[in-house]
C-alpha cells in the first residue's frame, strides 16, 4: 500500500524557479498533449490474506491513436542497455511501422500483456467468418518490481490489458505510484510513472501557395522509472542525492538493498530499468524517430542514470503525423512497386529543436515520477520512502 505522505506535487510546483530547457510545456504538460494519443493506468494492490504476499504492480496502456489497428504510425526505438524487454521491435527494424498499443508493466507480466492485446484485437477485428486473417505483433515493455511486489503472483491478467485499451483517454497521465510504475523505485527513492510535454514552433510548406506557414508541433514523454542510486541523483545539475548523503551519513535506500549492504559494492541484484516513450505530432520517418529515441538518454543522464549492466533502458519514439493504412489499395499480385500516398517529412537539418525538447521532457518526466510518488510499504513489509520535497526545496533554494 501507499503510506500517507506529505502533499505531493509535480516538479514545476515544487521548484517554480527551476528551468528545464527553453521550450514551453503543452496545456497539461503530459504525453496526452500530443493530439490523438490516449493513455490509461491501472494499479493492482493486494495484501494478505487476499494474496500470499503483498502485490504492488499494474499496467500502463498507451494508444498511439484510437484506431491503432487499421492506421499505423511510424516508430523507432533505441536500446541504451539491454537487460530488459520490449517486444515487437524486430518488426520496427524491418518496417518502422507501429500497429499496436504500447503496454508497460512488470517483468513477469509480459506474456499476459501480449495475450491481452490479442484478446482485444481478436474480439474486435475478426472477419465476417469469425476468422483472424491479419498479422499483429504487440509491443510490450517491462521493468522489474519484485522488490516491492510479489512478482511471482502473476497478478496482471490479460483482461487488465483489454480494460486498459478500452478505457484509454486523453486525460493527463496519472503519475507516481500508478500503472506499470506502481511498485517501481527510482534513484534510491520511490519511483513510478511520470510524464511531460513540449511545444515546438516550426514551418510547413503550403502546397497551394508554395510558401512556408507556421505550425506548432507537440512532443510528449512518458517514463516508467525503476533505476539508479541516491548518490547519483541530480536536479538541474545540483547533486541533491549526494547532499542528502552528506547530511544523513548514508543512503536512505538503493534499489531494495538492506541497510547492512554497501550500495557502492556489487550485489548481483538487477539494478532496475527505465522505459521511455516519446510521442510527437511532427512528421518524422522511422530513422528520424530512432534518432529521437536516442535523445532520451540525455534526459536520463541529467537526473543520474548511466545504464548499468543489469538495467533495461529501452526507449521508443513514434509520430502521429501520418496514418499508414494496414491494407492500402494496392494489388500485390501485380508485382509493381506502388506509391499510394505522399508522406511529408521534416528536414533533417531542422530537427535539432525536437532533439532538444525530447531530452528536456524526459528529464522533467523523471522528476515528476519522483515528486508524485508516495512512500510505499510492500513485499514483506519493506518500506521505501518518497523523495522528501521539503528537503529538496531547502537544498535547491541555494542554487536557484
Amino acid at each position: 500500500m501507499s503510506n500517507s505522505s506529505p502533499t505531493r506535487a509535480r516538479v514545476r510546483e515544487v521548484l517554480p524557479k527551476l528551468k528545464i530547457g527553453r521550450y514551453q510545456p503543452g496545456p497539461t504538460n503530459s504525453l496526452t498533449d500530443v493530439p490523438g494519443v490516449l493513455v490509461h493506468t491501472q494499479s493492482i494492490i493486494r495484501d494478505p490474506p487476499h494474496s500470499t504476499w503483498e502485490v504492488r504492480t499494474g499496467v500502463t496502456t498507451i494508444l498511439p491513436r484510437k484506431d491503432f489497428f487499421n492506421q499505423g504510425c511510424y516508430a523507432g526505438y533505441f536500446r541504451f542497455n539491454g537487460s530488459g524487454e520490449m517486444t515487437g521491435v524486430h518488426w520496427l527494424d524491418e518496417t518502422g511501422l507501429l500497429n499496436s498499443p504500447i503496454i508497460i508493466t512488470n517483468s513477469f507480466a509480459v506474456g499476459a500483456a501480449y495475450t491481452g492485446v490479442y484478446e482485444y484485437c481478436i474480439g474486435k477485428y475478426r472477419n465476417s467468418k469469425g476468422i483472424c486473417d491479419w498479422f499483429l505483433l504487440p509491443l510490450i515493455a517491462e521493468t522489474f518490481d519484485g522488490i516491492m511486489s510479489d512478482i511471482g503472483a502473476l497478478a496482471v491478467r490479460s483482461e487488465d490489458v483489454v480494460y486498459g485499451i478500452e478505457k484509454a483517454s486523453s486525460d493527463p497521465v496519472q503519475e507516481g505510484n500508478t500503472g506499470g510504475g506502481t511498485g517501481m523505485l527510482c534513484q534510491g527513492f520511490k519511483g513510478g510513472t511520470g510524464s511531460s510535454s513540449r511545444l515546438i514552433e516550426g514551418l510547413e510548406l503550403d502546397e497551394g501557395s508554395g510558401t512556408k506557414k507556421p505550425v506548432t508541433y507537440t512532443l510528449g514523454t512518458l517514463v516508467q522509472c525503476n533505476y539508479g542510486a541516491q548518490r547519483d541523483f541530480r536536479i538541474g545539475g545540483v547533486p541533491v542525492g549526494r547532499l542528502f548523503l552528506e547530511e544523513d551519513g548514508k543512503e536512505i535506500q538503493s534499489m531494495g538493498l538492506s541497510e547492512d549492504v554497501d550500495p557502492n559494492k556489487p550485489t548481483g541484484k538487477k539494478d532496475g530499468s527505465i522505459i521511455i516513450i516519446i510521442a510527437t505530432s511532427a512528421p518524422l520517418h522511422p530513422v528520424q524517430l530512432q534518432r529521437l529515441a536516442k535523445r532520451a538518454t540525455v534526459g536520463l543522464a541529467r537526473v543520474g542514470g548511466w545504464g548499468s549492466n543489469g538495467s533495461g533502458d529501452i526507449f521508443l519514439a513514434f509520430s502521429t503525423a501520418h496514418e499508414i493504412p494496414r491494407d492500402p489499395d494496392v494489388n500485390v499480385s501485380d508485382d509493381k512497386p506502388t506509391v499510394s500516398q505522399k508522406i511529408p517529412v521534416l528536414e533533417d537539418t531542422s530537427i535539432n529543436a525536437l532533439f532538444e525538447a525530447a531530452a528536456d521532457a524526459v528529464e522533467e518526466a523523471i522528476y515528476n515520477a519522483l515528486c508524485m510518488a508516495e512512500t510505499m510499504t510492500g513485499l514483506g513489509g519493506k518500506k521505501v520512502e518518497a523523495l522528501d520535497l521539503e528537503r529538496v526545496k531547502a537544498i535547491m533554494e541555494k542554487y536557484l
